[in-house]
């Protein structure tokens, strides 16, 4: 019975993670109208979730957050985001063979990430036969900073922990975190209109305003 409950959960949201990349991230001219093209008084820009910049494979894509295992991740990805981050506890139930990873900096490299540190790193993208919207938390600190650079990929995770240089922890938060581009592929709107949604962070770090292009 549980695991029928999780299995149903996992495909729920991995079913509405393909639902928001092609109805809420959608550019404006592209989404379905309803009432004149806006919804109980909301423009139709309203709706849009903003993209995330990371990095998996020494390439650099887009990603969106949609809900997380606890409050505390939650709000801090909501208030990253500046769109709201939904809590599912039942996230963390999900097997760890059904997720992959991101790997999250606590210090170093100053950038947009959760912490003000340089950009999550995805391992796992869409294409290989461990893709998962749904990723295990992993915390990445830097035992000294004077050795910090930007890391690009899984594999210089694991190179700079095995040669003692960080410390990875697990903190038990599961996050639903589709995607938009990756390695050789994208959702379509992704190129052409992703700069115009921007995260919060990363609009600070431009020095740009909502819905600029």
């Amino acid at each position: 019975m549980q695991r029928n409950l999780i299995v149903t959960v996992l495909v729920a949201l991995i079913m509405a993670s393909f639902v928001l990349a092609y109805t809420t991230l959608l550019p404006t001219e592209a989404q379905p109208q309803m009432g004149g093209g806006s919804m109980d008084g909301m423009e139709a820009d309203a709706l849009v979730v903003p993209p995330v910049r990371g990095f998996t494979e020494g390439q650099e894509i887009r990603f969106i957050h949609t809900e997380a295992s606890t409050p505390q991740v939650a709000d801090m990805l909501t208030e990253m985001m500046g769109s709201p981050v939904l809590v599912v506890p039942e996230l963390a139930d999900v097997p760890e063979s059904a997720r992959a990873n991101v790997y999250v900096f606590q210090n170093g490299i100053k950038g947009d990430g959760p912490f003000g540190f340089q950009p999550d790193v995805f391992d796992n993208p869409p294409g290989t036969d461990d893709y998962s919207p749904l990723r295990t938390v992993n915390l990445i600190t830097w035992v000294d900073e004077a050795n910090a650079r930007e890391l690009m990929s899984a594999d210089e995770v694991f190179e700079a922990e095995a040669a003692g240089e960080l410390t990875i922890e697990q903190p038990g938060a599961v996050v639903n975190m589709p995607l938009l581009s990756w390695p050789g592929g994208q959702r379509q709107w992704v190129i052409r209109h992703a700069d115009r949604y921007l995260s919060s962070a990363e609009r600070r770090r431009r020095g740009t305003g909502v819905g600029q292009s």
